[in-house]
């Protein structure tokens, strides 16, 4: 039996994970609107042989601009750019169902998936920024509840949209005179709460069946909405033990949506600073975070809970629950509400300190320590029930991804836990997911080219 490996998927924001890696040294000197910046670091942790990497996206500027730097250029359009100069590696970018119309989505990643030769995953979005939703013709927020029911119609006409081409529908034949059958495209006929989409896409089938199907929720609705469609989840969690908890809950949520819990990989957030000495890597961690800002931390801890005001705050007394808004009336993403305050609730840190720790990694797990460390911890998350693999998120980029890459990686080869070439070139093939079955009947799945 095949032991098995971890995924890893390389998180691309800024120039690195910190909200102070844009001020730091060894980051890179390239403008974050240069597509060289990407490139490069898609073909380092292509080189590395990363699973994939993943690009966020935000749909509006946020308020801390002048002292915060982000991933400014639209995701899907790097992932055009990124596909041609990679061969390997998977592409995910973000795209949102609250502000988008399934068949433009379809269309686009479709044609990213034929572009890369079946690379290509959407992490799925229920925008919760009300400043959002004033870019897109509204007033403000859509409640939790309705981003969710929008989505799930929205999966069932971008999932109708990909499956309206038999994958032996392109024929091709110049002597013959047919491109394709007829009779083996369809429309889907969609009509709905919130859509109405009459098919069949403009486009034939991609080399993956449909792209990779990826989701970042953590609420109680967004699990189930992972449970009955993500193929891989970016979660974050500041200790093991939730972890652990959320990945027996979600496994468990699959395995009732009456899928294949083994396809489904869960991928906590780890952020690690890495160094020879463990007092070194510490040390390095402390001269990131005293780059920092405390009122933009300020800023995007209000922007994590739905605008709540959080000026009147002391930055060094103990913070209690009481100085939040319940989590159950927020708008914004709730999953994360809820880790900020599990951790209050754990280590009743001062507003200073919970800014100094979200600075690292907006609270995914930070780590500061040696290569060997690094190792350890993350087979033991992996061996012990609370992941399938991880979502790397270097503090500075792309030194600390060189460092984990070097040091860390052939560390996980050497004990069998990740693997020495891709076999495959597709991102299913990665991932190890099966391919989605056609829609269409006597229809073999497409081999990858």
């Amino acid at each position: 039996m095949t032991k098995r490996q971890m995924h890893l998927n390389l998180f691309i924001h800024s120039r690195g994970h910190h909200e102070a890696s844009w001020r730091h040294p060894l980051a890179s000197p390239l403008p974050l609107t240069d597509i060289r910046y990407y490139q490069d670091l898609a073909q380092r942790a292509e080189k590395a042989l990363f699973d994939s990497i993943f690009l966020a996206d935000q749909l509006a500027l946020g308020d801390d601009a002048s002292q915060a730097a982000r991933s400014w250029l639209e995701p899907i359009t790097v992932l055009a750019a990124i596909a041609p100069v990679t061969t390997r590696i998977g592409l995910i970018a973000t795209c949102s169902t609250t502000y988008t119309e399934p068949f433009n989505l379809a269309r686009q990643f479709g044609a990213l998936d034929h572009i890369s030769n079946g690379r290509v995953g959407w992490n799925i979005v229920t925008s919760w920024l009300a400043t959002a939703a004033r870019n897109y013709g509204g007033s403000g927020q859509v409640s939790h509840s309705d981003r969710y029911e929008q989505g799930e119609e929205f999966m069932t006409v971008v999932k109708g949209l990909w499956d309206s081409w038999a994958e032996d529908a392109v024929v091709d034949d110049r002597a013959g005179g047919l491109y394709a059958k007829a009779n083996r495209i369809r429309p889907i006929n969609h009509k709905g709460e919130h859509y109405e989409v009459a098919g069949p896409l403009n486009l034939p089938r991609t080399p993956q069946g449909r792209p990779v199907l990826v989701q970042a929720g953590s609420s109680d609705v967004g699990r189930r909405f992972a449970a009955r469609h993500a193929e891989a989840v970016f979660t974050a969690h500041m200790e093991k033990t939730t972890a652990q908890a959320f990945y027996a809950d979600l496994k468990s949520l699959v395995k009732e949506e009456g899928r294949d819990p083994n396809q489904v990989h869960i991928l906590p957030g780890f952020s690690p600073m890495i160094a020879s000495t463990e007092a070194e890597a510490r040390r390095m961690s402390q001269e990131i975070n005293e780059l920092s800002d405390v009122e933009v931390g300020r800023k995007r801890l209000s922007g994590r809970f739905g605008g709540h005001d959080f000026t009147h705050l002391p930055l060094d007394r103990p913070l209690t629950p009481a100085d939040f808004p319940d989590p159950a009336t927020v708008q914004a993403a709730r999953s994360r509400t809820e880790v900020i305050l599990g951790f209050v609730k754990r280590e009743q840190p001062t507003l200073r300190q919970l800014l100094a720790y979200l600075a690292g990694a907006r609270g995914h797990f930070t780590f500061a320590g040696t290569p060997e460390q690094a190792a350890d911890l993350l087979e033991d998350w992996f061996t012990d029930g609370a992941a399938d693999g991880f979502n790397i998120m270097p503090p500075i980029l792309p030194a600390q991804l060189d460092v984990f890459s070097a040091e860390v990686v052939p560390i996980l080869q050497k004990r069998g836990l990740f693997r020495t070439a891709y076999e495959g070139k597709t991102l299913r093939e990665h991932y190890g997911l099966s391919w989605p079955k056609s829609e269409f009947p006597n229809a073999a799945p497409q081999a990858a080219e």
